[in-house]
């Protein structure tokens, strides 16, 4: 997905998304369960978006590696790069065909990337190409999007976003499992005294859990745990198990 025009406006719409809290229980979970003869700290940040999470697991002193297949989102990560200087490596990649120079100790994938993917068959590409490049006793954490979401919370809904930088009308609409969101920008151009229109389309697909669980098992990656990604950002040792209104599910999975 290019993000053409989501690109330029997506940290400013992103701002409640709490990336040192969700890097800070990622690096618990990484402290409990990674088992390699390696270090560690090579962390490849799957559909990195605009470096955010990318930034903040610099922080907590892990080499990351971002990939995105979005040249427009990675300009904005390159750009975070160049105030922070931290030495983070971005590669432009499409998820699906993965391509590493050698093995990774931890690969996240986060903020419902996956659901992004046309369906099953695609997300099985990515979780075989993860299980490739990973270093045995490595671990994959990503999150996807709930059913319940989708069916309860998204569903035929319209969302409003009036900042400073930019208006932003969120429409969805509810086809089966698959939420269509119409994203349409209002931003002005102070050159020409204007306001200029810009749209996104995107589309997500949820999944029975049965399905996500029987993928990660056919790419050969052992399921360790699932927690609920969204509960206890304030508390990076707690973690929540999986209800029916969980929204957002953290799959722990690990190379044997």
């Amino acid at each position: 997905m290019e993000y053409l025009n989501f690109a330029e406006f997506y940290d400013i719409l992103t701002k409640n998304v709490a990336y040192p809290a969700r890097a800070r229980k990622l690096h618990t979970l990484i402290q409990k369960y990674l088992r390699t003869e390696t270090d560690g700290r090579l962390l490849l940040d799957l559909a990195c978006g605009s470096g955010s999470l990318s930034e903040e697991m610099a922080k907590l002193n892990y080499d990351v590696i971002g990939v995105d297949a979005s040249p427009a989102m990675l300009n904005q990560a390159m750009q975070k790069k160049l105030k922070s200087n931290l030495p983070i490596q971005y590669l432009c990649q499409d998820m699906k065909q993965l391509d590493m120079f050698g093995t990774i100790d931890v690969t996240v994938c986060m903020l419902d990337s996956l659901n992004h993917l046309e369906n099953l068959d695609e997300i099985q590409q990515v979780f075989d190409r993860v299980s490739l490049f990973a270093q045995p006793g490595g671990l994959f954490l990503f999150d996807m999007n709930t059913l319940y979401k989708h069916h309860e919370i998204l569903k035929n809904k319209i969302f409003l976003y009036d900042t400073e930088q930019v208006f932003c009308t969120w429409e969805n609409h509810l086809h089966g499992d698959t939420v269509e969101m119409q994203l349409t920008f209002f931003a002005h151009d102070d050159e020409q005294d204007c306001y200029y229109r810009s749209d996104e389309f995107i589309k997500e697909t949820a999944y029975d859990n049965s399905l996500i669980e029987n993928a990660i098992r056919k790419a050969g990656l052992v399921l360790l745990a699932e927690f609920d990604a969204d509960a206890d950002l304030d508390a990076p040792e707690q973690f929540s198990l999986v209800s029916d209104k969980t929204e957002r599910i953290l799959f722990v999975t690990q190379k044997p």
